[in-house]
């Protein structure tokens, strides 16, 4: 059984107070949300942690199952100017990647996190891993695995709703995976 009340510290001490534990297993992972990365996002096939890069549905199936313990990370803003939200998802991965460090250093060897967004650490992305700047630190979104954000938060509590413009506060989720 995973002690989950020093996990939780670690959480706070990173900045990520807002959050719900989960079960792997019930993330839902569906071939639309792959369809809308293909034929919808100006990222697909231009960021090596976007589609067609990463592996099938059925593989990202396949990862989460690996997984007894999880937890969803939610981070609320509301922007003055749309481009506003790239510098605040940019600084909101580092922050969890600094989280999955410190959750693998207190001895949880498959922690993984997936971010709240693309990965956005350099302006200029190479379209290819192999061409990527900062490896170590790229990691997929929720919906770059096929994960269905809006049915998978809805189970734990969360709000979640698609705004029709910028004055609404944006409510960005990001996964990290434990065992």
């Amino acid at each position: 059984m995973l002690d989950r009340e020093p996990l939780e510290s670690l959480f706070r001490e990173n900045g990520c107070e807002d959050f719900r534990w989960m079960e792997p297993r019930n993330v839902v992972v569906a071939q639309w949300v792959r369809m809308k990365c293909r034929f919808g996002c100006d990222d697909y096939a231009r960021n090596p942690t976007c589609p067609p890069n990463l592996p099938s549905v059925e593989e990202c199936r396949s990862f989460f199952s690996e997984y007894s313990t999880g937890a969803i990370f939610r981070f609320a803003k509301r922007v003055e100017k749309p481009e506003d939200r790239h510098a605040w998802v940019s600084e909101t991965n580092g922050v969890l990647l600094g989280l999955e460090r410190a959750v693998f250093l207190a001895g949880h060897v498959k922690a993984f996190v997936l971010f709240a967004g693309r990965c956005q650490f350099c302006e200029d992305c190479p379209s290819a891993l192999a061409d990527c700047r900062r490896p170590e630190s790229a990691r997929p979104s929720p919906e770059g695995l096929a994960v269905d954000v809006f049915s998978t938060v809805r189970q734990y509590g969360f709000p979640i709703d698609v705004l029709s413009d910028y004055e609404q506060v944006m409510n960005r989720y990001a996964f990290l995976l434990i065992e």
